[in-house]
Formats: C-alpha cells, structure tokens, sequence
C-alpha cells in the first residue's frame, strides 16, 4: 500500500471546504485506481489535512493530480495556499 498525506494552512472556512470535499472531491477520489480509503481532518487554527491511501503509487500520484485539480476549480478561496504534500510506502497498519 502507499499513502499520501497533503496539509493545507491558512483554510479560510474550514466547515465548507470539508462540505465541498466530501461532496465533490471524495466521489472523484474513489474513481482512482487502487483508491483503499481517504479521511479528510480538520487540524484547527485554519489547518487540514487529507490522509490517502492507495494500492500503489500511481493511484497515489493520480490522487494528488485530481486533487490540484479540484483545488483550483472549488475551493481556491478557502485553501489559499499550496499544501505540503508527503507520500510513500505505508509500512505498518492497523
């Protein structure tokens, strides 16, 4: 499995991008190849964060693709900045 985290600063309304995701994003996620689950959190203090987790990388790599995407298209406003993405191979589970 592999797992990509991505932590977004500075969320300018932290209840409607979590409403846009599961709305819109989460649906496109599942569409990916090899998509196993996704969670997206909301950290406080203008901080979220999206845990994915994947059969493999590509669907990893897909997933950040898609998600650059749906940032530009719905929620540039509310997600300001570029996140810090993180990814590689998940080596424990639970």
């Amino acid at each position: 499995m592999y797992g990509v985290v991505r932590r977004y600063e500075g969320v300018t309304d932290p209840a409607e991008a979590g409403r846009r995701v599961n709305e819109g994003f989460v649906p496109v996620l599942r569409q990916v190849s090899g998509f196993v689950a996704y969670y997206w959190v909301d950290a406080g203090d203008g901080v979220m964060v999206s845990t994915g987790v994947f059969e493999d990388q590509a669907g990893a790599e897909e997933s950040t693709r898609r998600a650059a995407d749906f940032v530009r298209a719905n929620l540039a406003s509310l997600l300001p900045n570029a996140p810090q993405v993180a990814a590689g191979q998940v080596v424990a589970a639970g």
